[in-house]
């Protein structure tokens, strides 16, 4: 804006119009054809356990065998476990070049259900240490190729299998379409609440069991299976190895310093309530697939009715679209100063802000001995469906929510209607990317039986020594 005769002027010139934008992803068309994002070429020197051997190098020692037992259990488990893998594969593919910020994980078990500050269930993303400002291309292929993969786990045919994909593939087009006919602040506005979730799918059973198992999973019924109640009436974690497991004093001190700079961080309403509770017990924790072996800790907290409160920290590294994937750091317009880039915590915190629809209020985040964190309180109500549960219908219904969902997401980036324009209303980008997606799954289902294979034969063991357990 600038200053005349004592009135802001709005500088007209600096703004691309919802229209110019979608009419400039039209004409991106004759350059980078939609079609042409239905070919996977994988690169003759391709490293899948090169990589995962890589991100050991920088994870807690002891964790590297869990998260290599949790990611062969089965193709799918080991595509959530893979996306620096996937983020070097979709590095030299077409894009667009127009990013918008994304999950950077997309997978369909990284949707689920959790409780907004008013208490009501939201259905929308909820994994956020991979986000960027990057390809919206690469967030959508990897959507698609979970799709494939999660259907082929469940037993479906692939005919089958295709259509769900074709489905998820146009529920995002249309999706966005329909998002950038609203203006930017009605864009905001809209969530996926559990309402408008369950009646999107053509069978209930599922859900409700889903909304019921959130509806349980409370703090303070969280702080009931994890903790235990000492001789002297202290509330104590109790020890759960590998899972769960107290740490060292002076990691525990670290744990308590790290809240303590979390608490700069937070609303001000937020950093009143908190003020009232005092930490009661620290431990590690180890959570997902991809992260085990990433410093994770749980911290109790006990406000003055003896009422309880459980935060997670999470350590937060850089994005794996950034690293293997070449997105670059520090270009999203949350980042403008580039005075947070190598702050990873603030930047899943701000990332999570612009994705989903209602965050958690206990966002925030933290550094300490060179690591980044972030904080959010641990399972409020949150649950994922379960898909192996999903019969066809009620499978391919779910993945068009969470198509939806994701074109909700990418909708807050200025360069939307770009991405809507580029799309268009008919298929063909649909069947190009999804074409991608089933040579993907196949491509992932080749690395799953790979690293099997290098873990039977003892490569992880002569890797580079990992990061101790020291913070």
């Amino acid at each position: 804006m600038t200053a005349e005769e004592g009135h802001l002027r709005l500088d007209h010139e600096a703004i691309h119009s919802a229209a110019d934008l979608f009419r400039a992803g039209k004409d991106a068309r004759s350059r980078l054809p939609r079609s042409s994002h239905g070919e996977y070429a994988p690169a003759a020197d391709r490293d899948p356990v090169g990589i995962l051997k890589r991100q050991h190098q920088h994870r807690v020692a002891e964790l590297i065998p869990l998260r290599l037992e949790r990611m062969t259990a089965n193709p799918f488990a080991f595509y959530r476990g893979s996306a620096a893998i996937q983020a070097a594969d979709l590095a030299p593919e077409p894009r667009t070049g127009v990013d918008v910020t994304i999950c950077g994980d997309a997978h369909i078990a990284n949707f689920g259900l959790f409780a907004s500050p008013e208490r009501s269930l939201v259905f929308d993303l909820n994994d956020f240490d991979e986000s960027a400002y990057g390809a919206w291309e690469w967030d959508l292929k990897r959507f698609l190729a979970s799709v494939v993969l999660a259907a082929r786990q469940r037993g479906f045919g692939e005919p089958d299998i295709r259509i769900a994909a074709l489905e998820a593939a146009a529920a995002y087009r249309i999706g966005l379409r329909q998002m950038t006919r609203l203006d930017v602040l009605e864009r905001y506005y809209v969530r996926a609440d559990v309402t408008r979730f369950r009646s999107a799918l053509s069978s209930q059973q599922v859900l409700d069991r889903a909304i019921e198992a959130a509806s349980r999973r409370t703090s303070a019924r969280v702080v009931r299976k994890i903790t235990q109640r000492g001789a002297d009436g202290a509330m104590t974690i109790v020890e759960n190895p590998p899972r769960q497991t107290h740490v060292p004093e002076a990691t525990e001190q670290n744990v308590l310093s790290i809240l303590r700079s979390y608490l700069d961080t937070v609303p001000t309403d937020i950093a009143v309530l908190l003020s009232q509770y005092v930490p009661t017990d620290a431990a590690r924790r180890v959570v997902g697939v991809g992260s085990v072996g990433t410093r994770c800790y749980i911290i109790v907290l006990t406000g003055p009715a003896g009422e309880p409160l459980v935060l997670q920290v999470k350590e937060a590294s850089e994005s794996v679209a950034v690293e293997f994937g070449g997105a670059p750091a520090g270009r999203s317009p949350v980042f403008d100063d580039h005075a947070h880039d190598d702050e990873h915590g603030h930047r899943v915190v701000g990332n999570q802000r612009v994705l989903q629809a209602v965050s958690d209020p206990f966002l925030g985040y933290a550094r300490q001995d060179g690591h980044a964190f972030y904080i959010r309180q641990f399972r409020d109500h949150n649950v994922s469906i379960d898909t192996e549960e999903l019969d066809f219908r009620p499978f391919a219904d779910y993945v068009d929510a969470c198509g939806t969902v994701l074109a909700r997401a990418h909708a807050q980036s200025p360069n939307a209607p770009f991405i809507a324009g580029y799309l268009g209303s008919g298929t063909t980008f649909d069947v190009a990317v999804v074409e991608w997606a089933i040579a993907y799954a196949d491509q992932a289902h080749a690395d799953y039986l790979t690293v099997r294979q290098a873990v039977a034969d003892g490569e992880f063991s002569a890797a580079a020594a990992p990061a101790p357990l020291s913070t």
